[in-house]
């Protein structure tokens, strides 16, 4: 039997014909600070403690409002449409239908260019730790009835920490590249909101000047934090399934290249679209079937 989470409970119907699939979306690997506890799904947004679960076509909801949690879930998106826009062939039909309420969260500027900072060459587990990490020790401190939580550090937080205190986060090399960001942002408040206006490749450009900030990381933070669903980040996975299934690999490439990653990166943004971000995110959810 799932558990009594504390406080006044809400709840939203999905619009007919518009699915949600609510544990995907939020365990997919564009969100880190989610975790399921006896049939919910509880994180921090912003300064306040979620609670979500979804049982058919109704989400239930604790610790914000119902506009929020259609916001952030982008259930005004048309999310059928969004899928028939990309569905060119095969591969990307069966991706589809391995992941069909799969939707890409809106989340905070910051807070995910910081995450994906931590995200270089490592996995989600440990992407997870690095974060809880920061936010336990650089954050604000929020009470609830299910514990202690704590929200994600203000640019400022991480700019002003001695190295001893921000050691012990664990973030190895990172965390040079996150104080040093950190610092950019707290000097400029208003250089994210800038950049997320900007032409597509100028909005890169800026991302990529950014200490830590690299090709990858730069298409997952436009994606994921800006919105620009135009953009198609490349990954491991990801290189591996355009590989094998649309693009052949280059003759004598032993390892990836950065040349390679923009000839997957733009094709995969010629051939998907101006969806071609939600076109990634289904074939690197049904990665384990397409390889």
């Amino acid at each position: 039997m799932a558990a009594q989470i504390p406080g006044t409970m809400g709840f939203i119907r999905l619009r007919e014909g518009q699915p949600c699939d609510l544990g995907l979306s939020l365990s997919c690997g564009q969100a880190f600070r989610w975790e399921e506890r006896d049939g919910w799904w509880e994180g921090v947004v912003g300064r306040e403690v979620w609670h979500l679960r979804q049982e058919g076509d109704r989400i239930e909801y604790r610790g914000t409002t119902a506009r929020r949690v259609r916001d952030y879930l982008a259930l005004d998106l048309d999310l059928p449409a969004i899928q028939a826009a990309v569905d060119r062939d095969p591969v990307i039909h069966g991706a589809i239908a391995f992941c069909p309420g799969l939707r890409l969260l809106r989340q905070d500027r910051w807070e995910i260019l910081i995450s994906f900072i931590c995200a270089t060459n490592t996995h989600i587990p440990r992407i997870r730790q690095m974060i809880a990490s920061l936010s336990r020790c650089f954050g604000g401190r929020i009470p609830s009835a299910t514990g202690t939580w704590y929200s994600f550090p203000s640019p400022g937080a991480l700019a002003a920490p001695c190295r001893e205190t921000l050691d012990e986060c664990r973030l190895g090399y990172r965390d040079r590249y996150i104080q040093e960001t950190a610092t950019r942002i707290a000097e400029d408040p208003r250089l994210l909101r800038y950049l997320a206006a900007l032409p597509l490749e100028e909005a890169r450009e800026g991302l990529l000047s950014l200490p830590g900030v690299g090709p990858k990381a730069a298409d997952c933070i436009l994606l994921f934090g800006f919105h620009r669903y135009d953009v198609f980040p490349v990954d491991v996975w990801i290189r591996r399934i355009m590989h094998r299934h649309y693009l052949a690999s280059p003759p004598g490439m032993k390892m990836p290249s950065e040349k390679e990653d923009r000839r997957i990166r733009t094709f995969g943004r010629e051939y998907f679209g101006e969806w071609a971000g939600y076109a990634q995110e289904f074939l690197f959810c049904a990665r384990t079937d397409l390889l």
